[in-house]
């Protein structure tokens, strides 16, 4: 069964009636508060966070930037409860795109499961390939999920450090990789992936605005596997991508 985390400074009857609900609708359910440590026990990558949220919460800053770098490295879908300021302080903290939905107070729990619940069935992660992306524009990054989460897992990570960390902790089946970072280059992470017994084998391919021939052949000389700009239009990288996991696919069946 999927295992929906419900993070709450208290326990009380509405969180309790909203984790009878979640079980009744088959999840397993892990309630948590918004605490660095007690987050990072959760064995299972959560396929579902939710986040009631007040004044108590707020106060947890360094809890709320945590569950954002989990829910981004892991491509977990966050959904939060709480009244309108509630709301809107949280989103200062926790980026819009990471946030699926948001619930104002008072709620209809059965509605909320029911909301949660038809999301994680249509996008949940069960047999989806699993991409993350790096680059360190977060347009960029909000971007490529929106044109990929349909079909993909999709993680992000804005830096060399936390593509490495990501990749540790979730083993992705593509790395999608900005060519041109400032101070850790994609160059660079390819070397550092590729320098990795464990990570060596991950599938790479460039993703980069830069047109000119000097720079594709320097790409294509550390031998990802494809080189994408991205001025291609969005339904062009799609298909780049699809068509790169299908031609896996169909190297599996012909038993290569």
């Amino acid at each position: 069964m999927a295992n929906v985390v419900i993070v709450s400074e208290v326990q009380s009857y509405l969180i309790l009636s909203l984790k009878s609900w979640f079980e009744q609708a088959e999840y397993d359910v892990t309630m948590v508060k918004a605490d660095i440590n007690a987050i990072n026990k959760i064995e299972e990558t959560p396929a579902v966070m939710l986040l009631y949220v007040d004044e108590n919460m707020l106060e947890e800053l360094q809890a709320l930037n945590f569950i954002k770098d989990k829910a981004a490295e892991g491509d977990i879908p966050i959904f939060i409860v709480g009244d309108m300021d509630e709301l809107n302080s949280v989103e200062k903290i926790i980026s819009k795109n990471l946030i699926r939905q948001r619930f104002q107070r008072p709620i209809n729990v059965n509605e909320v499961v029911a909301t949660i619940s038809h999301y994680e069935r249509k996008h949940g992660r069960q047999n989806k390939k699993k991409i993350l992306v790096v680059d360190d524009s977060g347009t960029m990054l909000r971007n490529v999920k929106g044109w990929l989460e349909e079909s993909y897992q999709v993680s992000l990570a804005n830096s060399a450090a936390m593509a490495i960390k990501a990749i540790s902790t979730n083993r992705p089946d593509l790395v999608l990789l900005d060519y041109e970072m400032p101070i850790v280059d994609g160059k660079q992470v390819l070397e550092m992936i590729r320098s990795e017994h464990d990570f060596a084998d991950i599938p790479v391919i460039f993703l980069t605005s830069r047109e000119d021939q000097e720079t594709r052949d320097g790409a294509m000389a550390l031998k990802p596997e494809g080189y994408l700009l991205k001025s291609m239009e969005p339904a062009e990288i799609v298909k780049a991508i699809d068509d790169f996991f299908g031609g896996l696919r169909r190297k599996e069946l012909a038993g290569f």
